[in-house]
């Protein structure tokens, strides 16, 4: 699920946040690229304001640091997480129904094609 400031998601694997730390670069640097090409100044500027002190290495603060994963310990959770991210954007008064946010599995899960394809595993 993809929103105008955060995301969710639900995976399985290892090294977590890992993974998450290279999506959050490789997501930035592409996006920032962008934004430097079509010369968007108000948006770099607000990233450039936004960037933590320490972080020496970088012009821009895109992403939040942190996240907050947590352990799917049964198919109750995973279910109850699951209809909490596709009701975000019902709660936040984006859509009136959870598969009617394109950037949303809830799609998928009435039979809808979604921008955004979810992949089951077993």
């Amino acid at each position: 699920m993809v929103l105008e400031n955060h995301l969710h998601f639900i995976a399985s694997g290892s090294e977590h946040s890992k993974r998450i730390q290279q999506f959050k670069s490789f997501t930035a640097r592409q996006i920032l690229d962008l934004l430097e090409q079509r010369g968007a100044t108000t948006l770099l500027k607000y990233f450039a304001y936004y960037k933590r002190k320490h972080k020496i290495e970088s012009k821009y603060q895109f992403w939040q640091e942190g996240s907050h994963p947590e352990e799917m310990s049964n198919d109750f959770m995973l279910k109850q997480r699951l209809e909490y991210i596709h009701n975000n954007p019902v709660k936040r008064g984006y859509v009136d129904l959870p598969e009617h946010w394109r950037y949303s599995s809830a799609r998928d899960y009435m039979g809808q094609a979604s921008l955004l394809p979810i992949v089951l595993l077993n």
